[in-house]
């Protein structure tokens, strides 16, 4: 029996003709399109606070089709190149349209719900934040194991003075759309959490001002009013982020099919695979192949789209 679901495209300006090759491409795939329309989200809509975002196209189609698997491989048979160029296809189940059921958002925070990488920004203030970042590029690939790379990256902070967290927390960007996104999401009944391979020093402010549901990440040890160079208690990778979700989603009485996970790098692979939904964030590789769906343009509040928000 087929099923029904949706394909939600985004592009920052689509090309004439995008609508009629989307469409094509679904029937061409054995989907059987009931209906469709294109919103365009404005800068300001997206992100009221921040001059350099751009707006966005949302293209959703709702279609019936062998299986979401089917279409999916169909629209997304490279999960690293897009069928489309500069258009995400994603496909999913038409259950998450339905907003009696209470989803659960579980996002990781560098280079996610926020721009930067905050072990780099701290790492500046001892003049190494091009290696550190070089170290941070590699766990992020997967190519390095993270809690080893992590307390690499921390011990060369030891000795600055606990007062560079006030000042890199205050450089710290939300990433376009983020706003936007979570009051949309909470306003609706529905939770969000934030975990994080960082800090709970800069996430902790993050989620009070966003009036987060759950948030977790590492402790940056201080003794004497120095960064000692470690981290206290045990460290927030990528099993535990898997594990934080599954917690949250049992503590909010929220199904594990009704919770979203987006991330962008290698510690996010296993609470991605814990989720219902899984979304790569302009991510790297090895979260792009095993990530349900992809946002590729610079705003989470497209993320919105796949709850029919």
């Amino acid at each position: 029996m087929p099923q029904k679901l949706a394909v939600v495209a985004f592009a920052v300006s689509p090309e004439e003709g995008a609508t009629e090759s989307v469409l094509d491409l679904i029937e061409r795939s054995g989907g059987d399109v009931e209906s469709h329309n294109w919103v365009r989200v404005t800068e300001s809509a997206s992100d009221g606070q921040a001059t350099d975002v751009e707006g966005y196209n949302a293209l959703t189609v709702h279609a019936d089709a062998p299986s979401v698997d089917h279409l999916r491989n169909a629209l997304q048979p490279n999960r690293r190149e897009q069928l489309l160029p500069g258009v995400d296809l994603n496909v999913i189940d038409a259950r998450w349209f339905d907003n009696s059921r209470r989803k659960l958002l579980v996002t990781d925070v560098d280079s996610t719900l926020i721009r930067q990488e905050v072990i780099e920004m701290l790492a500046a203030h001892v003049g190494l934040e091009a290696e550190v970042a070089a170290v941070t590029e590699r766990a992020m690939r997967g190519e390095i194991d993270f809690e080893q790379s992590l307390r690499e990256r921390v011990a060369v902070l030891k000795g600055l003075p606990a007062s560079v967290i006030n000042e890199v927390s205050s450089s710290v960007r939300l990433s376009p759309g983020a706003t936007v996104l979570v009051k949309t999401l909470l306003g609706s009944g529905h939770a969000v959490a934030a975990v994080s391979g960082g800090f709970n020093q800069i996430l902790d402010p993050l989620a009070e001002k966003l009036d987060l549901t759950r948030a977790a990440a590492n402790t940056l040890d201080i003794e004497d009013g120095k960064l000692t160079g470690r981290v206290t208690g045990g460290v927030v990778d990528r099993e535990a982020k898997a594990r934080l979700l599954s917690q949250w989603a049992e503590e909010l009485e929220v199904a594990p099919e009704d919770v979203i996970a987006v991330g962008d790098g290698a510690n996010d692979i296993d609470m991605c695979r814990a989720a219902g939904l899984s979304v790569a964030y302009r991510a790297k590789p090895a979260l792009r192949d095993v990530a349900d769906t992809q946002l590729s343009i610079p705003n989470l509040d497209a993320l919105r789209f796949f709850v029919d928000l």
